[in-house]
């Protein structure tokens, strides 16, 4: 009994270090995306390239989740939910890491856009940053908590987010036909709305893991039916 009591806290411990480091990454891409969306909007070129340094890191920590995963993985098999647990833990630092791409990817091209005169269209990003960065974050509350209510609340808000980058995308067409001296900011701006879109599918993929690690339901590509009530 005493053994039995003494794997199963080491089994705790070490899934407590992989969600930390798994939390960590978490900090340091909210962080990321902060950096780049906050250099796209000031025309702070150092917030740029100190957001696209940040993927090192990130990158880095991604690994030693998988390698800690796995290693929990072989030397303690777990079943039932402490499985679950492991193997979302995994897959949100995966999700982490690629949101981290988008930040790297917004910098990238809020630098370019630093180098020319100011366009007013910026403003489409401000709401779509907002949008997607509120689900981000309670995504990441869901798995904490283990809150599937929450959790399930992040599709329809996915679809919000895509109607957001589609009729950004739609008004930076047209100001491309009216202003073709600024087709390539046009595009740009295009590009960042569709990386913070692409943070929002992120966010439901971690939310999709949090409710399967909390009530092993897998709810993925499930169709969104709206609430007509």
């Amino acid at each position: 009994m005493i053994a039995s009591n003494h794997i199963l806290g080491t089994f705790d411990e070490a899934l407590s270090s992989l969600r930390n480091n798994v939390l960590m990454m978490s900090s340091l891409t909210e962080r990321s995306l902060d950096r780049a969306v906050a250099g796209l909007l000031q025309r702070d070129e150092e917030l740029c390239v100190t957001a696209i340094a940040d993927d090192e890191e990130i990158d880095q920590l991604e690994k030693q989740v998988d390698k800690d995963g796995v290693d929990l993985l072989l030397r303690f098999q777990p079943v039932a939910s402490d499985l679950r647990r492991v193997v979302s833990a995994m897959k949100l630092s995966g999700n982490l890491e690629r949101m981290a791409d988008q930040a790297v990817n917004i910098a990238r091209k809020a630098r370019k856009l630093s180098r020319h005169p100011m366009l007013p269209e910026c403003d489409f990003i401000q709401p779509m940053y907002t949008h997607a960065m509120e689900m981000f974050k309670d995504s990441v509350e869901a798995y904490i908590r283990e809150d599937v209510d929450l959790a399930m609340a992040l599709k329809p808000r996915d679809k919000v987010l895509d109607e957001m980058n589609a009729s950004a995308s739609k008004r930076l067409i047209q100001r491309m036909a009216e202003d073709p001296d600024q087709l390539r900011g046009y595009l740009n701006l295009m590009f960042i709305a569709r990386h913070l879109e692409r943070v929002g599918d992120h966010a439901t993929n971690i939310a999709e893991d949090a409710v399967y690690a909390a009530a092993a339901e897998d709810i993925r590509h499930q169709p969104f039916v709206p609430d007509r009530s």
